[in-house]
């Protein structure tokens, strides 16, 4: 199979062949990042630019990473060092870089449908790193990466996203990759964070944690967005927390091997409790490494690379 897309802004719109190549391919980045030299020349020669108009943490430095494992060039752009403080316009701004024959774009905003805007006007591929509440393609595909590498498969396993499911555009990502793939998925939370009509995507509802979370193989649990949120969603935290706060004693409902997954950042004590964060089940940590792998797999693909590339590694490590 040949990837023939320019851009990556959802997931929703790729194939379930699709998804399988990106995690597919990132498997043969994933073994890069054990060896003592972690970098491979494959991108040697492109430039990237990383665009983030939101806070980030982990996405923006897994980007910047991903692409100096495989050598390309980065440009690295904030609100506060753009001419967007100036009054230039997103798309002024892209097509300005793009003069300067860049390869990629990566880009997250808070307005959703941000990527899609830029990916329609420039020639340069887009990758979608989070647009408002709309999508976040990659942290999707790095969870569905990191269960089918715990549990050896997505079809057939009971997901459970758990949390502040309105408001997360990683729900919605994680959603469309893991129903594709054949994933049960049940979403649970206040009725005031759950949209309405999300039935319609191929999940089930429940407002009950207790009773979501028997059986489930994997449960993800979402950060509390607060900052998104208007007033009176939430009665209080400690009520919030009472009743969804993924605990140890609520983890004996679910399978006895249940892999549990954030995507950071964690409020602790409130969505999650510490001693599960950091306890047997979790893989929040290999969350963050496989980001890195998956991202490496996204830059390679969208830069145009194609054929076995297991061997292409082999190739230009030697």
């Amino acid at each position: 199979m040949k990837w023939n897309r320019k851009d990556l802004l959802d997931l929703e719109s790729l194939s379930a062949a699709e998804i399988g190549m990106l995690l597919d391919t990132a498997r043969s980045f994933r073994e890069i990042l054990d060896r003592p030299i972690k970098k491979v020349p494959i991108l040697r020669g492109k430039t990237i630019v990383n665009m983030f108009f939101e806070p980030s943490t982990r996405t923006s430095a897994s980007f910047d990473m991903a692409a100096k494992r495989l050598m390309a060039d980065t440009v690295n752009i904030s609100p506060k060092t753009s001419a967007v403080q100036k009054g230039e316009t997103l798309l002024d701004t892209a097509r300005n870089l793009e003069a300067m024959k860049i390869d990629l774009v990566v880009i997250r905003h808070s307005a959703s449908g941000a990527p899609h805007f830029l990916a329609s006007r420039i020639r340069a591929g887009v990758v979608n790193a989070g647009d408002g509440q709309h999508a976040h393609p990659t942290q999707g595909l790095l969870d569905m990466y990191t269960i089918r590498e715990k549990r050896g498969r997505l079809d057939g396993l009971n997901v459970l996203i758990v949390g502040d499911v309105t408001h997360s555009r990683v729900a919605r990502s994680n959603i469309h990759g893991l129903t594709k793939l054949g994933a049960r998925v049940t979403v649970c939370g206040p009725s005031t964070l759950i949209p309405p009509g999300i039935e319609q995507l191929g999940v089930k509802v429940s407002y009950d944690l207790d009773e979501a979370i028997r059986g489930a193989d994997v449960v993800n649990v979402l950060r509390l967005q607060l900052e998104r949120q208007k007033k009176g969603l939430l009665p209080s935290l400690r009520e919030y927390s009472l009743l969804f706060c993924v605990t140890e004693e609520r983890l004996k409902r679910a399978k006895p091997d249940v892999t549990i997954m954030h995507p950071g950042p964690m409020n602790r004590g409130v969505e999650i409790d510490p001693q599960v964060a950091d306890g047997a089940h979790s893989v929040i940590l290999d969350q963050v490494t496989n980001g890195v792998a998956v991202r490496m797999a996204v830059l390679y693909l969208l830069s145009g690379g194609e054929g076995q590339l297991a061997e292409a590694i082999k190739k230009e490590a030697n």
